[in-house]
C-alpha cells in the first residue's frame, strides 16, 4: 500500500497551490479520503474529506471557502485544490484513506489508516 502525495512548494500569500494524493496497494474508490495538515510546532489538524464515491465533503471552519477537495477513482487520485493562501496555512500536508468501507469521511485521524509521508506547504507574508 502506498500514499503519496505531491506538489507542495513556497508560495505567496493569496496565492493558490493544487496538491496531489497518488495511492496503491487498494481499492481507493471504497473509502473516504481525507487530508489533514501539521503545522510548525502543532499538532495534526483535520482540512477536509471527500465521501468515498465524491459526492460530498466537508472542512475544517478555518479552510472552507478556501480548499477543495476533489477525487478522482478511474486514477485512485485525490487532489486538494487550496485559494486564498495564508501564512497560516504553512503545514507539511498528509493524504489518508479512511478504515472503513464505504465512508463518509471523518475529522479525526485515528478513523485512517493509510497515511503518505507528506508534503511541505510554505505560505510567506
Amino acid at each position: 500500500v502506498r500514499v503519496v502525495e505531491s506538489g507542495g512548494c513556497l508560495v505567496q500569500s493569496g496565492g493558490s497551490l493544487r496538491l496531489s494524493c497518488a495511492a496503491s496497494g487498494f481499492t481507493m474508490d471504497w473509502y473516504a479520503m481525507a487530508w489533514f495538515r501539521q503545522p510548525p510546532g502543532k499538532e495534526r489538524e483535520f482540512v477536509g474529506a471527500i465521501k468515498w464515491n465524491g459526492a460530498t465533503t466537508f472542512y475544517a471552519s478555518s479552510v472552507k471557502g478556501r480548499f477543495t477537495i476533489s477525487r478522482d477513482n478511474d486514477k485512485n487520485t485525490v487532489a486538494l485544490q487550496m485559494n486564498s493562501l495564508k501564512p497560516e496555512d504553512t503545514a507539511v500536508y498528509y493524504c489518508a484513506s479512511q478504515r472503513r468501507e464505504y465512508s463518509y469521511g471523518s475529522s479525526f485521524d485515528e478513523e485512517y489508516d493509510y497515511w503518505g509521508q507528506g508534503t511541505q506547504v510554505t505560505v510567506s507574508s
